[in-house]
This record gives C-alpha cells, sequence and structure tokens, in this order.
C-alpha cells in the first residue's frame, strides 16, 4: 500500500498488510497508528514503529505431530461395513489428535463418523487441557436419555397418552400449547453473557416440551427383570442448545485465529480459563439444566394422562463435556460410566440400541481404557442415503413391517423415516458383545420394546418454505 494519500488514516488492511493478526487488540493498534499520523509521519515510519507489536510466530501453539497422542479403541471389525467404517473412523481419529489441546482419545464400539476428516466421530471422546471444544460436543447439546418407571401402567395406554403430550418436528409449541419453564432458570440464563441471546430465550419457552427429529425418539417398554413398565426418552437441548452452539464456535474460532490458525474450525477451542470459557461452562450447566427439565415435563404429562404411578426416574447425556480433575472430557456420542461425573448421576447410564431392541439399563465401569465412557447407543456402519439405496425397490412401509413385526410404531410428525429403522444401524447382538468384551459396562437390565414415536419423514425447512414435500 502507497504513501501517496497524505494523512489518510491508517485502517486495518494497513495493519494486516504488514503482518499483524485481527483481534481485540487491533483497535488499540489503529489508535497508536493514527496518533503517529496526526503528528504527521508517514506509512513507512508508522508501520516500522508498530513492527514490535507482531507477534513472533511462535506463539501459535502447533498441532501435535502425526501418532504423538495415541487413543484407545474399542470397536471390532465384524464384517466388510465395519471394516469401511472403522477405516474412516481411524482417519479422523488420528487427526483429531492433532488439536494441541487434546491429551487423550477413545472410541466406543458403536463409532461412526460424523464430517470431514479430524471431526470427532460419534462414539468418540477427547480429553482436553485448559479448553472446550463446542464442535466436540455438536449443536446438539446434551442429547440425553431419560427413564421413568411406570409401574403397571398398560404400554399401550401409556404410548397413546405420550403422543398426546409431545411433540415431533421442527420448531416450538405454538401459543397456547407450551409448556411452563422454570423463571428461575430463566432468570439464570438472563445473567448469562451467552444464553441471555434473544433468540435463545424465546426459544426456551417455546421448545420446553418439543423432541425434534432425526434419532431423537420416546419408546414404551417393559423391563426384563420386573416386568415393569417404562418410558424412555431421547433428546437435546434443541433450538436453545443450537443456538448456544453456533455463539461457542463463533468465540472459539475467534481464538483460533490466533492461538492455532492451524487448527481446523470444528476443532476450535475456548480457553476454559478465559472470561468467555468460564461464561461457556455455566452456559452448558444452565443448558443441561433445561433439556433435563425438558424430558422432566414430557415425562410427568404422559404420567398425569396416562394415570400412572412414578417409581423411579433417572437419566444421562452423551453430547457434552465434563471435567474431571484438570482435564475436559467431550463426549461425542460417548456416555460417562463413572457414578459422580454430575450432581444427579446414578451411576446407571442409558444405551438405545434400535426401535426394535431393548433399551439397556447399566451401570458404567470407568474403564481406562474408555476414558471413563461407554457407548450411547448402536451407532451406524453406512450413511442415511446409503441405506436408502440399499433399499432398492423395496418400500419403506414394507421394510417397517418386516422389521418391526409385532411392535407399534409411529411417526408423529411425518411419512416413515426409513433411516431409522433397524435395518439402518449396527447390529445390536455385537455392539452389546463388544460392550462386554471391552467391559466398558455391567448391563443390569434391558428394556423390551413395547413401540416407539419418532418425527418420521419431515420434509426439510426449505421444501416447506416452498410449499413442497419431500419425494
Amino acid at each position: 500500500m502507497s504513501d501517496k494519500t497524505e494523512n489518510a488514516p491508517v485502517t486495518g488492511d494497513h495493519l494486516k498488510e504488514w503482518g499483524h493478526r485481527p483481534g481485540a487488540h487491533f483497535p488499540a493498534l489503529l489508535h497508536k497508528a493514527n496518533a503517529l499520523r496526526a503528528e504527521g509521519h508517514g506509512l513507512v515510519r508508522i508501520r516500522a514503529e508498530l513492527q514490535g507489536d507482531i507477534p513472533p510466530p511462535s506463539d501459535h501453539v502447533p498441532l501435535h505431530v502425526p501418532g504423538a497422542v495415541p487413543y484407545h479403541v474399542n470397536l471390532d471389525i465384524e464384517d466388510e461395513d465395519e471394516r469401511d467404517n472403522v477405516g474412516k473412523v481411524h482417519e479422523t481419529m488420528r487427526a483429531l489428535m492433532r488439536t494441541p489441546t487434546i491429551e487423550a482419545g477413545a472410541v466406543m464400539p458403536d463409532a461412526c463418523p460424523a464430517g470431514p476428516v479430524g471431526t470427532i466421530p460419534v462414539g468418540g471422546v477427547a480429553a482436553a487441557r485448559n479448553a472446550i471444544h463446542p464442535g466436540m460436543h455438536s449443536a446438539d447439546i446434551c442429547c440425553s436419555v431419560m427413564l421413568t418407571d411406570l409401574g403397571d401402567a398398560d404400554p399401550k395406554a401409556v404410548l397413546d397418552a405420550a403422543q398426546s403430550v409431545t411433540h415431533f418436528g421442527p420448531g416450538g409449541r405454538p401459543q397456547g400449547k407450551r409448556f411452563t419453564t422454570s423463571l428461575k432458570l430463566l432468570d439464570a440464563f438472563r445473567e448469562n453473557e451467552f444464553l441471555s441471546n434473544p433468540k435463545i430465550m424465546r426459544m426456551a419457552h417455546e421448545h420446553m416440551g418439543t423432541q425434534g427429529d432425526g434419532n431423537h425418539f420416546l419408546f414404551v417398554g417393559r423391563s426384563r427383570a420386573t416386568g415393569r413398565t417404562a418410558i424412555v426418552t431421547h433428546h437435546g437441548s434443541r433450538g436453545p442448545g443450537a443456538v448456544l452452539y453456533k455463539l461457542g464456535m463463533d468465540v472459539a474460532n475467534r481464538y483460533r485465529r490466533t492461538l492455532s490458525p492451524e487448527t481446523p474450525k470444528q476443532n476450535a477451542w475456548i480457553p476454559a480459563d478465559s472470561e468467555e470459557g468460564r461464561a461457556y461452562w455455566e452456559a452448558l450447566q444452565l443448558i443441561r439444566k433445561w433439556t433435563k427439565a425438558n424430558h422432566n415435563a414430557i415425562h410427568q404429562a404422559t404420567v398425569e394422562t396416562a394415570r400412572a404411578d412414578v417409581g423411579d426416574r433417572f437419566w444421562n447425556e452423551h453430547n457434552f463435556v465434563f471435567r474431571r480433575g484438570d482435564l475436559y472430557y467431550h463426549g461425542k456420542g460417548a456416555t460417562p460410566a463413572w457414578d459422580d461425573y454430575a450432581a444427579d448421576a446414578t451411576g446407571r447410564t442409558l444405551i438405545p440400541l434400535n426401535m426394535s431392541e431393548p433399551v439397556l439399563v447399566a451401570r458404567g465401569k470407568d474403564a481406562e481404557h474408555g476414558l471413563g465412557f461407554s457407548p450411547h447407543g448402536a451407532g451406524r456402519n453406512f450413511s442415511r442415503s446409503e441405506h436408502k439405496r440399499r433399499m432398492g425397490s423395496m418400500t419403506p412401509e414394507a421394510m417397517l413391517k418386516a422389521e418391526t413385526e409385532g411392535l407399534d410404531i409411529r411417526f408423529h410428525a411425518g411419512g416413515i423415516d426409513a433411516s431409522e429403522l433397524p435395518s439402518s444401524y449396527k447390529k445390536a447382538g455385537k455392539v452389546v458383545d463388544q460392550i462386554k468384551a471391552y467391559d466398558l459396562a455391567e448391563i443390569e437390565d434391558y428394556i423390551d420394546p413395547y413401540g416407539c414415536i419418532m418425527a418420521g419423514d419431515v420434509p426439510p425447512f426449505w421444501a416447506r418454505k416452498k410449499g413442497r414435500g419431500r419425494r
């Protein structure tokens, strides 16, 4: 950039051309530069004066060298689909382990890729020092599972009641049909710099009592150990969590550009000891409370509608960050398996497999080779689109009948979603075998299925806006 325009102000473009990296320090640099400009100094002199403010390249945190941080693998190869899946999981884990903050990793039996190479896979665990990685808990923050024992209640009556009170599909509940949200919790949201966002505050009201779509479900079955009826729900923090994730990623990527530009965007982090890191950690704890309240609201509404007796109730999350000692453990589709990971932890966890298989009630083993985690479900060996391709000419209706004979399967907000049928997932028995073989959890009970509710094949938002359905 030339010095032809005498007295023209120094801009951010000048600073970037001279080697300064954008950041919170830019306003102070511009003030200093333009003070010199006002004194009559030219750009050459100003550039020289600011040279000492350019941090040396060594202030970047380098990526770990390939292979420097190993990871545990608790996953067997059963067939060619598994072989392809495991190869992709290894590829992404090797890249993930190069993230400068990561000190250990693990892969669960239900692992499968979840994005570009280097993205933490479903069924992946990563332990980081002084770092919270929003991309490693994903947009579905605190995706979780809750069980309520309903005693001798009739499973069909419970499923009917649940269908009348729950909400699947995009968006929230309309005015007049919304569930109550704790005013105390909303006040805590307002005091947090991330959660006071107007969109989050609105969605905290609208999305309470909703379950979304995809693999989220409401399941009713009977305990194999006691014969008692149970309801199990699976969903996360809905819109409030999705917006929090976006805000967290924005902050993390601002830090990434300064601290470690080589780190892929999806693995950016917020330093846990920074002001933003402390605020984000608190936001995660509050969004966890909102998510638990969401599960509770659906369970309690079902209980009251079915007039059932309430017994035991417990829950656990699998898309979250857990602090243990001086490390932050990121579980993406992985369940903490140590007793005191949270104040409300019971030692028991839930591992759903697919709509035609039992939900496992397990007790964690805190296995070192799992970094203290166990699986969260069955996982997939291939994508939803590949499953559709393999269906060939078979219709979703025929596949549903063949794979769930005798079960009461309902799609609440759309047509049959074939990508959620059992054949789309790993073989449940093989996952159970690997949980036992790797000693990741002790299975205490099986909740055998009566039926379940899912969103179904809901048209994407862009199709709904144009008035077209999914074909």
